[in-house]
């Protein structure tokens, strides 16, 4: 006890000391805080600057009041953490905008400036992955260093083209904003990242653009608060007063940095063999894992196509000729049956995910047909958007896992005439008809139609007429008006399911084209649908809501209205193939659909049964890829059900199974499709059923290597086309003339 006492006794003497010595130089650290702040800080401030500090203020805090729900209606604790940020959000740029604060000594505001030059990136890195729906802590440390030293790469830049921070901290988040609030809402419409290849598919997304919600999220509001607080910062900074000699050194040492780490990069492979590079095998993950900035950035490195390793063009007919086994190959029947390719826009069974059950079946035509049927599975390049990659890959036999990631074929490499199914169809006097409800120009699809080698296009200024359009374009997000608008013009047609032509609507004018068709010659017709297209939050007096799932944890409103579309799409089919079982004719149609839907990502996650998407197995990224395809005949064909097959084999697939003749090239995918059935942007799959990543060391390297190679000859190297591989022998190939019936009004 006694030595207990003595420690207590010690306690108490220590501190009877500390509080004499704060009491006595407590008011001498006071007065020397007080005056270094005096003489080193100037805050100032005038009626027009707190006047618009109190508007900002109010307008800001009365609509951080008025999404609150936006808030709440979140499913993690952190909803009150950002709630609490955002409501302290418009003090703080209150503040800023109505107080200003200089630093009087030169020296300490040389000091700061260059401090806050460092501390800056993470600013903007804090505003961006608000943004991306991610905390800056949640990226790797890779990731971090990555965000950080490309938007300090930028600020360098604009520093040393202008020597202005002002300009810097005015430049660099005004961009890096306005590209990051675009990939937050790419990501709420099709849950896929925003990559430097969606620029040039503005246009399409432009005539998609009025169909979707862009009611501010959480994400968008704090994002943009962060970035109002920056810009509000930016607009206030004035940078320090440097001699010559200075200036000089700062500006030349930026510029040089900037300059010796963007040609390592892009220049060299010295970044990529240490890791920076982006997630070929899942951008959703990699922009999680290393942010939005680095991700973006690193995509941008792999825009040019290069040619092969060791290509060589006159290798490609030996390689082709190399792989088709001569002994079993089959001797066409020469037959010339019509043939209709349908490619229905997001037509997929997510049963394929994990267990999804529904109070009715949603595809029950579909799942019974088998008689003369080929059915099965088929892999696609992208998920909840990109369809005319899928498209490409059809029309081809050509696959988009060679291309750089997140490139799109029809946007940057149909620039001239291809070989194509096209192209082998009329090389055996087919007829050949484009046919899409929505408007002609979405994915530059009336020039890639040209090169591919149709004679005719059939689009929607066709269906309405070009004097409809423009108001039909302007009320894309209203379907209630635009069904007013049809029954105005069109009156009893049961055009529209919510705001697009439905599948029956757009089977009716495809059978009106086949009963209009040039008889003395086969039909030909690939038809690209629309009904199923995004755009699930909006409701619409047309459609009727049938299908919900019944053993999820909670409703999912985007994805019950989609598997009720489905239920349509089922209908209208079975209708077509009723039409078509009393055509005397000979008739093949092959439907599949181009991806899944881009519905709640909770949804997705509880029914393949993860916590989160970034940490799939392959088996179940690769099962995101799947959507069904069918290739019906109205005469006697083998049935058959085919376990997996991707995209660019299918069309080799119709062809053979309508016996018509075939190209060495379509003999070629076959032959591959027997040890590779799989070929996509998520990997492959061998015969066997093992899945591999295009990261992951495999037995087929030299087969896909051949593969790239062969594809790389019809679509790059203009000069050196294998002509005896990608076209009928004796068909020659000439430059196409413009598409028929391309601007011609309704008929």
């Amino acid at each position: 006890m006694a030595f207990f006492q003595k420690i207590k006794e010690k306690a108490i003497a220590l501190k009877n000391i500390i509080f004499k010595f704060v009491k006595e130089k407590a008011p001498v650290v006071r007065d020397w805080v007080l005056t270094f702040l005096k003489n080193t800080f100037e805050i100032t401030s005038s009626k027009k600057s707190k006047i618009t500090g109190i508007a900002f203020l109010s307008v800001t805090l009365i609509w951080v009041v008025l999404s609150v729900n936006t808030f709440l209606s979140m499913e993690t604790s952190s909803k009150w953490v950002l709630l609490a940020f955002a409501l302290a959000c418009p003090f703080l740029i209150g503040l800023n905008i109505a107080f200003t604060v200089r630093i009087k000594n030169n020296l300490i505001n040389q000091i700061w400036h260059f401090v806050a030059l460092l501390l800056m990136p993470i600013l903007i890195m804090s505003m961006t992955e608000a943004l991306n729906n991610i905390f800056i802590y949640d990226m790797t440390y890779l990731g971090f260093l990555g965000n950080y030293l490309v938007i300090l790469i930028m600020l360098f830049i604009f520093f040393a083209l202008t020597g202005s921070l002002k300009v810097a901290y005015l430049a660099v988040p005004t961009i890096v904003y306005g590209f990051a609030l675009a990939h937050s809402y790419i990501m709420n419409f099709r849950g896929t990242p925003f990559i430097p290849m969606d620029f040039l598919s503005v246009t399409t997304a432009a005539g998609v653009a009025s169909t979707y919600n862009f009611m501010p999220t959480y994400k968008e509001i704090v994002g943009t608060f962060l970035f109002i607080i920056i810009f509000t910062i930016a607009v206030k900074t004035r940078t320090p007063k440097f001699n010559i000699l200075t200036k000089v050194i700062s500006r030349t040492f930026t510029a040089t940095f900037s300059t010796v780490l963007l040609t390592l990069f892009f220049a060299t492979s010295v970044f990529a063999d240490m890791g920076v590079r982006p997630d070929f095998w899942n951008q959703t993950r990699g922009y999680k894992n290393y942010g939005f900035v680095f991700s973006f950035f690193s995509n941008t490195k792999y825009l040019y196509m290069s040619e092969p390793n060791e290509y060589d063009p006159n290798a490609v007919g030996n390689d082709v000729n190399e792989t088709i086994d001569k002994e079993t190959d089959k001797v066409p029947t020469e037959k010339t049956p019509n043939v209709i390719c349908i490619m229905n826009e997001t037509l997929s069974d997510l049963r394929v995910l994990g267990n999804l059950e529904t109070n009715a079946e949603y595809m029950p035509f579909l799942s019974s047909l088998t008689e003369n049927t080929v059915r099965g599975n088929l892999y696609v390049p992208v998920i909840g958007a990109g369809t005319s990659n899928t498209e490409f890959e059809f029309l081809t036999g050509h696959s988009t896992a060679f291309l750089p990631s997140g490139s799109n074929a029809y946007m940057l490499y149909i620039k001239n005439h291809i070989a194509s199914l096209v192209s082998t169809m009329e090389a055996q006097g087919y007829s050949s008809w484009a046919l899409h409800p929505y408007y002609k120009d979405g994915w530059k699809r009336t020039e890639v139609y040209n090169n591919l080698g149709f004679n005719n296009f059939f689009a929607l200024e066709h269906i309405l007429g070009e004097d409809l359009i423009p108001e039909f374009k302007a009320n894309g997000s209203d379907p209630d008006y635009l069904q007013q608008l049809i029954d105005q013009h069109f009156p009893g047609s049961n055009m529209l399911l919510r705001q697009y032509v439905s599948d029956k609507y757009n089977y009716k004018l495809l059978i009106e084209n086949f009963e209009n068709r040039d008889k003395s010659v086969p039909y030909f017709a690939f038809n690209v649908t629309m009904q199923n297209h995004g755009g699930y939050t909006i409701d619409a007096q047309n459609f009727v809501e049938e299908i919900y799932a019944t053993n999820t944890s909670k409703a999912y409103p985007k994805a019950n209205k989609y598997l009720s579309l489905i239920k349509h799409t089922d209908e209208a089919f079975k209708e077509l193939v009723e039409y078509f079982s009393k055509v005397k004719e000979p008739t093949v149609i092959c439907m599949f659909g181009d991806h899944q839907p881009s519905i709640e990502t909770k949804f997705v996650e509880e029914i393949i049964g993860v916590k989160d998407l970034a940490d799939l197995t392959p088996e179940q990224e690769q099962s995101r890829y799947c959507t069904p395809f069918y290739i019906w005949a109205n005469y006697d064909i083998e049935e058959k059900t085919v376990e997996r097959l991707s995209t660019n084999y299918l069309s080799s697939l119709v062809l053979d199974t309508a016996g018509i003749k075939l190209t060495k090239y379509n003999k070629y995918l076959l032959k591959l499709a027997e040890t590779l059935p799989v070929i996509n942007n998520a990997g492959y799959i061998d015969k066997d059923g093992n899945y591999y990543k295009w990261s992951d060391d495999s037995p087929y390297s030299e087969i896909l290597d051949k593969y790239e190679k062969i594809q790389y000859n019809n679509i790059f190297d203009r000069e050196n086309v294998d002509l005896d591989t990608f076209y009928i022998e004796g068909y020659t190939p000439e430059e196409p003339e413009p598409l028929a019936r391309e601007v011609e009004e309704s008929d």
